[in-house]
């Protein structure tokens, strides 16, 4: 009996529960939050809807960031002009604050779903998975408010869109 107390107590222990008052784990998934946090950004990220027109002028102004979250290859495979790279599943804290030095730099984002091409770097993905949804809201999420996502879907060979690539030697 006395060895069926001590292994209760101990698998008490071990699973987190605890003993004299030990905290309990807590859970670093939280959908409802995240649910919550979208649907309170859906008129926010309406308002910050812009052509490529309005992309461009931005992109050219101070303070101003183009930010690719796609993956590493996509990016050095082509990219818009002038944008610095951070895979989305990167984001953190730290690495957002080492590419975006000042939380109200303003942000332009884009995606593969905002061109028609044939190149697999620029491949569209499902309609509502589109990789600038996440990133609208995360970015938000981490604090950073000044956030434009272009909304248009332009043609690759599009005159006011400049691609570049990254040269990679292996």
């Amino acid at each position: 009996m006395e060895d069926s107390k001590a292994i209760f107590f101990t698998l008490l222990f071990l699973s987190g529960i605890g003993l004299q008052g030990q905290e309990k784990l807590k859970k670093k998934v939280d959908y409802r939050t995240f649910l919550n946090s979208t649907q309170e950004l859906s008129e926010y990220r309406k308002s910050r809807l812009i052509d490529i027109d309005t992309f461009n002028t931005y992109s050219q102004e101070t303070n101003t960031i183009i930010l690719d979250t796609r993956s590493k290859k996509a990016y050095n495979d082509i990219h818009l002009k002038g944008a610095v790279h951070l895979n989305f599943s990167d984001f953190t804290d730290e690495a957002l604050a080492e590419v975006i030095k000042n939380k109200n730099t303003r942000i332009l984002i884009y995606c593969n779903n905002n061109f028609q091409s044939s190149l697999k770097a620029l491949m569209n993905k499902r309609t509502p998975l589109a990789l600038n949804i996440p990133t609208f809201i995360n970015l938000y999420g981490y604090g950073y408010h000044n956030i434009y996502e272009l909304d248009d879907y332009l043609q690759e060979d599009d005159p006011r869109v400049q691609f570049e690539k990254v040269e990679v030697t292996y």
